[in-house]
């Protein structure tokens, strides 16, 4: 649980813009780190790391195998995630642009298909990969589990936007 405060103050600073800037010091301080997305969402991989080991009860042997197989389906998803981005913003740009045909659109959504389709398939193959380490118990804890994070995931990205809007009214209410 000692990750957990880092974590929530590193997610305080994901609603700003990329990348993200730790709060404005107070005037005569030193200046705050950025810290990226990227550097975010690898903090939280490896928060939940360790609780998946503790929540598991995974054994030395089995961490071992374990890790590079949860590693796995994380890049997986991150992939996935970074692709369907940068599709959609094409998709954006597209819509927003009046010269665009629907050829472009077409191929656009077909890129968003086979996206899905290989993050399927990439998925599959990192959960089957995870559950040959795994008990049957293990496993079925391991989906429990993934539940609980994405939830705590969740949890802190509102938290630190909540905080964020917070500290920018109080920000704004203090200059002249």
């Amino acid at each position: 649980m000692k990750w957990l405060p880092c974590v929530v103050m590193l997610a305080a600073s994901l609603s700003a813009a990329s990348p993200v800037r730790a709060q404005a010091p107070p005037s005569g301080t030193a200046e705050e780190p950025a810290v990226t997305p990227f550097e975010l969402q690898r903090l939280f991989d490896s928060y939940a790391l360790l609780q998946a080991q503790d929540q598991l009860k995974i054994s030395d042997d089995q961490y071992s195998r374990f890790l590079p197989r949860f590693k796995a389906l994380q890049d997986a998803r991150r992939q996935t995630q970074q692709q369907r981005a940068r599709v959609l913003q094409d998709v954006r740009r597209l819509l927003s642009d009046s010269s665009a045909d629907e050829a472009q659109l077409r191929d656009r959504l077909k890129q968003l298909q086979d996206i899905e389709s290989r993050s399927q398939a990439e998925t599959r193959k990192a959960y089957d990969a995870i559950d040959q380490v795994l008990d049957l118990r293990q496993q079925a804890q391991f989906r429990i589990f993934e539940e609980q994070m994405e939830r705590r995931k969740i949890e802190l990205v509102t938290r630190a936007r909540q905080a964020n809007r917070a500290n920018r009214g109080q920000r704004q209410g203090e200059r002249p």
